[in-house]
């Protein structure tokens, strides 16, 4: 009996157990459901929108993160083209009340204004007492009970700063507008932030437009104008759009820069602008709810005012429409900067680099020997190739001097025996005859050996001149330079002398090498160029004497006649000793100038020369 009675009492235990877990079951679900948070998001847009994707992205994960995972997310979305209609109100309040009559939420998260509007209006009705977070853009935006948020007023004036920092020149603004009740609010707070820009800027706003309507305008924009891009759901003619879509779209056709207000619509055609920042929107909204949910009254959690734009822009759009980095204000973000060579393969060019200096190092050592070695060589050899030619070129000068002292020899020899010793001759003749002759015809045989003894001292006078100008030092450079004008001067030939600030007192040095120049060119010119005229200038400048002779003669080759005349040949040695440069510029038929300048320097011991009298001239 006993051990019968065993199995019967394990029995009724195990019952019991069975029984005590059934009881305490219901209430052990209760305390878990109670610790799990519920949540829902009710957006002001449709689900493909920014500000959606973003929230759909942040809120969850910021919100699971502040509660250890103990949330349940739900999120809804209004279509806001459709909203103004009151049957797809009153359809998606019927929505909302069917799909959660059996659902408590611990936080409804309002985004934006027309889903703060249906909250409003229902709340009664859909959530009686759950606490509110909302998102607004505007401070007049009324509390309700039992609710908190972040107010970030839209910013439209900040965008058009920006472009007109980016582009100074503008002077013409295009404001694209969608054609639903959404797209209108935004247009009146853009028309009053604008207010204060119209003596600068003329604003035409391109309001519900159709699309073909709109494209056409964009792509006939005068210069120096830009877009303002608002928001288009709907397009003219109850079109429905995609805005970001419908942006990158008149972004293609556009000839003009397009700005906006909202970071959306970066990398999708626009230069940038005041951006207001979805994320930081994101973020803020879910700090608030997650306070919230960890046990916060919402009615002590004060309404948040906060800016959120951030100046942003395109690196690509500004390369796109010429506009320069250095108009970007101080402190705006340069996004999608493409990178540069540097950036890309930096470890690699560095390796590179510190590869060719090493190898680069080795090539300069090896590079440097080898120069000096042939400079060496090259020394030795310009050395000889110069002694070479210094040999022949004084070989050949010693060659010509002698030949040209010869022929002054021989000139000298026959002005000596066809004028002077013919006129001796005479004189002798006739002092014979005045020896022989009666006292009445001496007085005239004596007059006239009178006569030719003076031309006989006139013509050693004339040809000693002609050997060494004696007088040049007495009557100085100009007037030495002015008779030899007369004295060559011939009917067939036309010599002008001219001259400009010659100094009075140069060196004997200068004074007979220009003579020497000046009269070996004459004579070269009367002797070979068969020129009607000749011309000799003569000037002073600053530390430096300049000579042109010039005439205008058949011309020659002037390299051709540095290897045939002595003449060219013994004026360049003339003006090298003196530290001048000549310049001979002629061809065969153009005539020919030869120009000389002769640098001056101080003279310690200049002497005053006065002006000779007739006697010594």
């Amino acid at each position: 009996m006993q051990d019968l009675a065993r199995p019967s009492a394990l029995r009724t235990g195990v019952l019991l157990a069975i029984v005590l877990v059934a009881w305490l079951w219901p209430a052990a679900t209760a305390s878990a459901a109670e610790r799990q948070m519920r949540a829902l998001v009710l957006y002001s847009t449709r689900p493909d929108a920014q500000i959606a994707v973003i929230g759909e992205r942040d809120l969850p994960r910021i919100l699971a993160d502040g509660l250890e995972g103990k949330l349940d997310y739900y999120s809804e979305f209004i279509d806001r083209a459709r909203f103004p209609d009151a049957q797809y109100k009153e359809a998606f309040r019927g929505f909302l009340r069917s799909k959660y009559k059996n659902v408590h939420f611990n936080v409804i998260i309002v985004m934006q204004d027309l889903a703060l509007e249906f909250v409003g209006d229902t709340r009664n009705e859909l959530f009686p007492d759950t606490p509110l977070v909302f998102f607004a853009t505007s401070a007049a935006t009324r509390r309700i009970a039992n609710s908190t948020g972040v107010v970030a007023e839209l910013d439209f004036r900040g965008t058009l700063q920006l472009a007109a920092a980016l582009q100074p020149e503008a002077k013409r603004i295009a404001v694209v507008v969608g054609a639903d009740a959404g797209s209108a609010e935004y247009e009146r707070a853009a028309r009053r932030q604008f207010s204060g820009f119209e003596q600068r800027f003329s604003i035409e706003y391109l309001t519900g437009l159709r699309t073909e309507a709109l494209r056409a305008r964009l792509a006939e924009l005068p210069a120096h104008s830009f877009v303002y891009y608002l928001v288009v759901n709907r397009a003219g003619g109850g079109e429905s759009v995609h805005p970001i879509e419908y942006l990158e779209d008149l972004s293609a056709v556009s000839r003009a820069p397009i700005y906006c207000w909202v970071d959306s619509a970066m990398d999708h055609g626009i230069v940038g602008g005041s951006l207001k920042s979805q994320t930081a929107e994101t973020e803020a909204v879910a700090r608030l709810a997650l306070r919230v949910l960890q046990g916060e009254r919402a009615d002590d959690i004060p309404v948040t005012t906060a800016d959120l734009n951030i100046r942003q822009v395109d690196w690509r759009q500004l390369r796109r429409w010429n506009i320069s980095e250095a108009r970007v204000p101080a402190g705006t973000l340069i996004l999608f900067r493409e990178p540069t060579v540097w950036g890309r393969y930096r470890s690699y060019l560095l390796g590179t680099v510190v590869l060719l200096l090493a190898q680069s190092a080795l090539i300069a050592a090896l590079l440097v020997q080898r120069r000096r070695r042939r400079q060496a060589e090259e020394q030795v050899r310009s050395g000889q190739v110069a002694l070479q030619t210094s040999y022949g070129r004084i070989r050949d000068l010693g060659g010509r001097l002698l030949s040209a002292q010869e022929t002054e020899r021989s000139r000298i020899a026959r002005e000596l025996h066809d004028d002077i010793s013919q006129q001796v001759a005479l004189l002798s003749i006739d002092l014979e005859i005045l020896k022989n002759s009666t006292r009445s015809d001496g007085e005239f045989l004596a007059n006239e050996a009178l006569t030719r003894a003076q031309d006989i001292a006139r013509s050693v006078h004339d040809l000693s001149h002609r050997l060494h100008p004696a007088r040049l030092r007495l009557i100085g450079l100009v007037a030495a330079i002015n008779g030899l004008q007369h004295e060559l001067s011939t009917p067939d030939v036309t010599i002008t002398f001219t001259h400009r600030d010659v100094p009075p007192v140069l060196p004997e040095e200068i004074t007979l090498c220009i003579f020497r120049v000046v009269q070996e060119a004459l004579q070269n010119a009367l002797k070979y160029s068969r020129a009607g005229n000749i011309s000799v200038h003569l000037a002073g400048e600053s530390q430096k004497l300049l000579l042109a002779v010039a005439d205008d003669g058949v011309g020659f080759d002037v390299d051709a006649a540095w290897g045939s005349g002595l003449g060219l040949i013994s004026m360049s040695e003339r003006l090298e000793s003196i530290d001048a440069t000549m310049t001979i510029r002629s061809t065969p038929g153009a005539g020919a100038c030869l120009d000389v300048a002769v640098p001056l320097q101080a003279v310690d011991d200049a002497v005053s020369i006065s002006a000779p009298d007739a006697d010594s001239a």
